[in-house]
């Protein structure tokens, strides 16, 4: 993945890394591959970077036939050596990023575009006062939210030699380097390659929910952890800089989590994930407190003969061996005359007995939760005895020691507080009216609940949550569903009261479709007694219904105008009056086409704000973003400043899934700079004054509305699309290929749009290089609308107007991702060939239609021809994936045709090549 932000245009030295890393794989592949492998990688390589240039049929011929000549298990390590490469590249493309913006850095630019410094700046030429920086500091809030959805889920193993390659990469990239060490460095990577050569990177089973738990909290200890204090230091010196401001930046940055939380079409989470997930959250956090606080409690070795503490600090002490004494029978002598050392020694003390609790539970397995006597009541208890330290420090000179490793752990800990990352719950809302209606059917006064009208739901529903029926989950005749949805109700105030309130998010409503659909979760909410409205300062957790076709995006204002009238609601809302609202980006890119999908996204974010405004509430909005364009993923830095005007508001909340955790977070160079760009965007989305041009709404509208008909009429209207779909694309495989503990499809035996999930959707149309859901449409609109109205509004609206803007920078990716050549070679692998050159044909029209369009408005030559890295990125990886697609081609049709599953071992490890080569595919 290409750095959206800085363009270098001198990447020589990237090349000079990548070709070196190259040749260290070679070295590998020699001796280590099986016979042959390394020259048969060289054919195809040398092949298709000749195809690439000059298209000569008889090289072509070769390149199928060497393809279709190889058994499979060597196919399989040609396959194997790719993906490796791929992931060498990637790396070698972090490191250029990094080092070229630490390289502006150190020459006092710090000039990208997205940098704190830029931004600022450009801030203060627009006339932004330091005053109102700071205003608008303090009601920031960014949140990435870390999802289980797969699409090339790496092993832990692996990601840890990747990341160990990534150092070691760093610095054979240091020109300062001497020859001597140069050839150490190359040494000990071709034995990391060796090692991950022998390392087997396909799970031979599916992972847990309690695997993907404990990949999620790879991140935290292996990057995020250094990042968070970075990110912040760098902030304060942009400041600094630019306004003068020497005060420390508020909390800013929060972190989310799903994994674990998610049940939606996941049989297998329950309420026990949830609570092995915020355990396990918990002690991750914790351990890391621990550390650095023994870190400290080596550094800050004052003496009270050579200084002198605040009052407050040393009462704060007194307290402390009181309460200590309390419970362990004695006063704790330990550095009685070091009040630093001291006082971290009991914030240690109680650290550990928390970290010592939830490893008791979690070895138990407990269903309940307790706190420890000595344990910190809540985490601003811990932030508060962090800021006694600093302060004391400060006032007896020491201002320079309290800016060091205190004051990260005060952003640690502002940042993660106790629980790491706030957990998401997600059920469909389907779920929550099949377990009402079997509560309500089982009480002494039953109530045929499926039977009433949408009227009769709510005035029912509105008088249960304010008095709800007598009823015992453990003696009623009811499901195993909703025994485990009502016990995972109940699980929000137990854990709640262990770790505190920022244990827990928001409770997202999929398909969130009425008034009724929130309003059954306050009510199970009520019933489980995780909330009570008499008790009106304490909001369990965020209901946030999510949006998710283009049909419900459109019906948001009549649902959410209802519920915020509701009065039963609106006592819910009473401790904490912010509505969030969550939109679906892949479901209604799935259902609609991009087109329909992100325009109704953007009119969505407009009506919500302008109701819950007239309602009198505060709004967040809760991106459901994905890796790719077809999933409402792309530069983050972009994405952000093209949402409407005033809608962002200093706060945004968004999904981050997959490959894209691992691409965005595994280093902690490259976390730092994704961060800041989501932070700066935030910050330029946030700015008075952003008006769209007036006119362009009924634009939009008009080409979402060709767009779609166009994208509905191949996707619904087309007979055999979907059997189609099901033979020129690896979808069947994809359910093969172990990366994530939830099933692909909502009904697995029927092949319609609303069965198969948005990612495999996606992932499958990258993966045969169709690219489909980022693009299809597209063309088709843009030509009817030149042809009617000319060109002239349209390129108006790409100089005015940064969503347009930013749509057609996405769209143009996702073309640049498409070859048709190679598209239909899977549409070859159709039973009925007929049908599938009729497909074929259909998409290639409206791909060269699409992109002659875009050119045409662009003024562009070549596709991205305004973005030269990921132009040049991408060029780079065509002729090391063409021989991917072509392998994966074969072994499909011979492991379709009943060759047997030693054909399905090289498809399955194509699958994951690909995904590395192409980065955001799912």
């Amino acid at each position: 993945m290409a750095n959206e932000d800085f363009d270098a245009p001198d990447d020589s030295d990237l090349r000079a890394l990548v070709r070196s890393c190259g040749a260290l794989l070679g070295d590998v592949l020699r001796v280590h591959a099986s016979a042959q492998v390394f020259d048969h990688v060289e054919e195809f390589r040398r092949g298709y970077i000749e195809l690439r240039d000059n298209r000569e049929e008889a090289l072509a011929r070769r390149m199928e036939e060497l393809a279709t000549e190889l058994p499979p298990a060597v196919l399989t390590e040609v396959v194997r050596a790719f993906a490796i490469y791929f992931n060498l590249a990637n790396l070698a493309e972090e490191i250029h990023a990094h080092r070229a913006r630490r390289a502006l850095m150190e020459r006092g630019g710090a000039e990208w575009r997205g940098s704190f410094e830029r931004s600022l700046r450009e801030m203060h030429d627009a006339g932004v006062s330091g005053e109102q920086v700071r205003r608008l500091l303090e009601r920031l809030s960014y949140t990435p939210v870390f999802t289980a959805h797969p699409t090339e889920a790496k092993p832990r193993v692996v990601l840890e030699a990747l990341r160990r390659m990534f150092q070691l990469m760093h610095r054979l990239a240091d020109e300062s380097v001497g020859e001597v060490a140069r050839q150490r460095l190359e040494d000990e990577l071709r034995l990391n390659i060796q090692v991950l050569w022998k390392t087997e990177e396909l799970r031979r089973a599916r992972p847990t929910v309690e695997d993907e738990i404990r990949n999620g909290l790879y991140y935290f200890r292996e990057s995020l952890f250094a990042s968070v204090p970075r990110i912040y230091r760098n902030l304060e010196r942009a400041l600094e800089l630019v306004y003068g401001d020497e005060a420390p930046a508020p909390p800013i940055l929060f972190f989310g989590s799903w994994i674990g939380g998610d049940r939606d079409g996941n049989p297998f989470v329950t309420e026990n994930e949830t609570r092995y997930a915020l355990r396990m959250a918990a002690r991750e956090v914790l351990a890391e407190y621990l550390r650095r606080t023994e870190k400290l409690m080596r550094e800050l070795s004052h003496a009270l003969r050579w200084c002198e503490p605040s009052p407050a600090l040393l009462e704060s002490l007194e307290t402390d061996e009181q309460e200590l004494a309390a419970h362990a029978g004695e006063r704790p002598e330990r550095f009685a005359t070091e009040p630093y050392r001291r006082k971290l020694f009991f914030m240690r003390g109680r650290l550990q007995a928390m970290h010592d609790q939830l490893q008791t539970e979690l070895r138990l397995r407990a269903q309940r939760s307790e706190r420890p006597a000595v344990a910190y009541e809540d985490a601003e208890a811990f932030i508060d005895d962090i800021e006694l330290i600093r302060e004391s420090l400060i006032g007896h000179g020491d201002a320079a020691v309290a800016d060091g490793g205190i004051k990260d752990l005060l952003r640690l800990a502002h940042t993660f507080g106790f629980h790491l990352a706030r957990l998401d719950l997600r059920e469909e809302s389907s779920r929550h009216e099949a377990c009402v209606a079997e509560i309500l059917g089982a009480v002494d006064e039953p109530v045929d609940y499926i039977e009433l009208d949408e009227a009769a739901r709510e005035r029912c529903l509105t008088e249960l949550i304010a008095q709800p029926p007598a009823f015992q989950a453990e003696r009623a005749q009811i499901s195993a569903e909703t025994r485990h949805t009502l016990a995972s109700m109940s699980a929000i105030a137990d854990m709640r009261t262990s770790l505190g309130d920022g244990a827990f998010g928001s409770y997202v409503i999929s398909m969130t479709h009425a008034v009724s659909d929130v309003l059954e979760v306050v009510f199970l909410l009520r019933l489980t007694g995780a909330y009570d409205p008499t008790r009106a300062a304490v909001c369990p957790v965020r209901v946030s219904p999510l949006f998710e076709t283009v049909e419900d995006l459109t019906h948001i204002e009549p649902v959410l105008e209802a519920l915020l009238s509701n009065p039963a609601y609106r006592r819910f809302l009473a401790a904490d009056p912010t509505q969030e609202v969550m939109l679906g980006y892949s479901d209604s890119c799935k259902d609609g086409g991009i087109l329909a999908s992100r325009w109704q996204l953007y009119r969505a974010q407009q009506r919500v704000v302008a109701i819950c405004d007239a309602a009198g509430v505060d709004s967040v909005l809760f991106h459901g973003r994905g890796g790719t364009v077809g999933r409402g993923g792309g530069p983050t830095y972009t994405a952000i400043r093209s949402q409407p005007p005033d809608t962002v508001r200093g706060r945004i909340r968004f999904t981050e899934q997959g490959e894209m955790i691992f691409a965005k977070y595994s280093n902690p160079e490259t976390a730092v700079n994704e961060i800041t760009l989501g932070l700066t965007g935030t910050m330029a989305a946030s700015l008075p004054g952003r008006e769209d041009p007036p006119g362009y709404d009924e634009v939009m509208a008009d080409l979402a509305e060709t767009g779609e008909g166009h994208y509905r009429e191949l996707t619904e209207h087309t007979p055999g699309f979907f059997d189609f779909f099901y033979d020129a694309t690896p979808i069947t495989e994809i359910g093969a290929l172990n990366i994530g503990s939830r099933p692909g499809h909502r009904r697995p035996a029927e092949r319609s749009k609303s069965s198969i999930r948005a990612i495999p959707w996606v992932f499958a149309w990258g993966q045969s290089r169709h690219t489909l859901p980022g693009w299809f449409g597209v063309g088709t609109a843009l030509a009817a609308y030149r042809r009617q109205h000319g060109a002239a509004p349209l390129q108006r609206m790409l100089q005015e107007w940064p969503f347009f803007g930013a749509f057609l920078d996405a769209v143009q990716m996702s073309l640049c991702k498409a070859d048709m050549d190679i598209a239909a070679g899977y549409a070859a692998l159709c039973e009925n060939r007929e049908i599938g050159a009729r497909f074929e044909q259909t998409i290639r029209t409206e791909y060269d239609r699409t992109r002659d369009e875009i050119l045409a408005l662009t003024e562009g030559h070549r596709l991205l021809d305004d973005n030269p890295v990921l132009q040049r990125s991408l060029a780079r990886r065509r002729p090391y994936l063409d021989p991917l697609n072509q392998i994966q081609r074969v072994a499909i049709g011979h492991y379709r045709g009943g060759g047997g599953d030693e054909w399905l071992d090289p498809v399955l490890r194509s699958i994951n090549a690909l995904a590395a080569g192409m980065r955001n595919t799912g």
